[in-house]
């Protein structure tokens, strides 16, 4: 686990990594669909978050179920993803 660090201008591989506490200036957050991250208590300023491997995948089908005419699927992820759900 990570505590307490100061990312600056970095590359941060997130699967199965832990951080409490900790800042991210300007980084580049990467995950790649492995085990989730976890953050406590943690900040982030200007960070660019990128999906490689699996996680891109996903995306990538995500974008193909939309343009296939599925966008209500995909909005009822967004909204359950961001509690616009109502729940």
């Amino acid at each position: 686990m990570q505590s307490s660090t100061i990312f600056n201008h970095e590359t941060v591989t997130l699967d199965g990594e832990s951080f409490y506490e900790c800042e991210f200036r300007d980084c580049r957050m990467v995950y790649s669909g492995g085990e989730l991250p976890d953050f406590k208590k943690c900040r982030f300023d200007g960070c660019d978050w990128k999906f490689e491997g699996p996680a891109a995948d996903t995306l990538a089908h995500l974008k193909l179920i939309w343009s296939v005419g599925g966008k209500a699927p995909v909005q009822a992820l967004i909204k359950e993803i961001t509690g616009a759900g109502g729940k």
